[in-house]
């Protein structure tokens, strides 16, 4: 099954790149703190903190889906940070990625759910086919772990003095430019 190898070697490679841009800045990110300042525009507080778990998410199930190793807990990863950037971005704005929706990260889990139900593939630390099942409880762990920590960030933020500004007031991405 060289073709779920070459997935997985794409999507996981794509999120280790997307994972960097928020923690490091690398290939045109806004790093940490501008992460975290635009995760604070969306509601996400406190903004470092959910960043740096969207970073350390993206980095780390993007590595475990390149070697095929804890197949199901890389394709959750994927799965949650998805899902918060379809629930804070992409949902109002329809299906069509032209459009700034969310066509995109529903193929990213789309993927992750089949690599999982199909197996790693060749060249894989796995050696076992997880199987639909274990793709459901990934997609059931990422997408409902996501909504309980923006639920979470919601009330928070709803317990928040009036006086509070924040601690970021520069923003530096928008929810048109950045990805969640």
């Amino acid at each position: 099954m060289f073709g779920i190898a070459l997935l997985r070697a794409v999507v996981g490679g794509l999120f280790i790149g997307h994972g960097l841009q928020k923690l490091l800045g690398k290939f045109g990110g806004h790093g940490l703190e501008g992460t975290a300042g635009f995760f604070e525009q969306l509601g996400l507080k406190p903004g470092k903190v959910h960043a740096t778990a969207a970073g350390l998410a993206e980095t780390g199930g993007g590595a475990l889906l390149v070697a095929g190793a804890a197949t199901p807990l890389a394709a959750a990863a994927i799965s949650g940070t998805m899902t918060t950037a379809i629930h804070k971005v992409h949902l109002q704005k329809g299906p069509w990625v032209s459009d700034g929706g969310y066509e995109y990260n529903a193929v990213l889990m789309a993927s992750v759910f089949a690599i999982t139900a199909a197996g790693p593939g060749s060249f894989a630390l796995d050696r076992r086919r997880w199987g639909t099942g274990w793709a459901i409880a990934q997609l059931a762990a990422g997408a409902g772990g996501a909504l309980a920590m923006v639920k979470l960030s919601e009330r928070m933020t709803a317990e928040e003095p009036e006086t509070s500004t924040g601690r970021f007031t520069q923003p530096t991405a928008t929810p048109e430019t950045a990805d969640v």
